[in-house]
């Protein structure tokens, strides 16, 4: 197998379109190929099998969908109250919805995991290890609310999320801003 981790990124970047284009069955060689504008084999040279392919998106997909180093910092400002926490759900909101292939490649592995023990394994070691560390971050800056806030929030903004990515006329800007407000002010008082 092929080494260059620039190219392998490239690769699997073109994955997470194809895939967030075509859903799971359009994700061949071929089309990963193509969508990085490179020579046909290309990704076979990568990557081992199919397989060995979907596995690996799975962890560039999120890699990808995580906060950037000054997100994290931005995060970790400032006072720890609900105004706060809301802003960082607005902003986790927006993350998302900045990348949507991503996203909806993530939705589309999600749907794959139900037939591939290996990479639901793979993405609910990432999702959880993500989800306790929002927790063990949400305790330790102090934020309203406990663990179940964290998760309910997860929860709650991951369905917004899809809805803004797949219906987007469902709830308008100014009716998402509530509802993340509202969100977090029924489950941080709550907790």
């Amino acid at each position: 197998m092929r080494q260059n981790p620039e190219r392998r990124a490239a690769l699997l970047d073109a994955a997470i379109e194809v895939l967030a284009r075509e859903g799971s069955r359009g994700l061949t060689f071929r089309a990963v190929d193509a969508e990085a504008g490179v020579p046909n084999g290309t990704a076979s040279n990568y990557f081992a099998s199919r397989d060995d392919l979907i596995n690996q998106v799975g962890g560039r997909v999120y890699e990808r969908l995580r906060p950037s180093d000054e997100q994290f910092a931005e995060a970790q400002a400032g006072p720890a109250d609900r105004a706060k926490l809301a802003a960082l759900m607005r902003e986790l909101v927006q993350r998302m919805s900045a990348f949507p292939s991503g996203y909806l490649a993530l939705v589309e592995l999600r749907l794959e995991a139900i037939r591939r023990p290996q990479l639901r394994s793979v993405l609910t070691g990432m999702i959880r290890s993500d989800l306790d560390g929002n927790i063990a971050f949400h305790r330790a800056a102090g934020h309203p609310g406990d663990a179940t806030t964290v998760r309910l929030l997860y929860l709650a903004l991951n369905w917004l999320i899809l809805e803004r990515l797949t219906l987007p006329g469902v709830f308008s800007d100014k009716e998402t801003e509530t509802l993340i407000a509202e969100a977090v002010d029924r489950l941080a008082a709550a907790g």
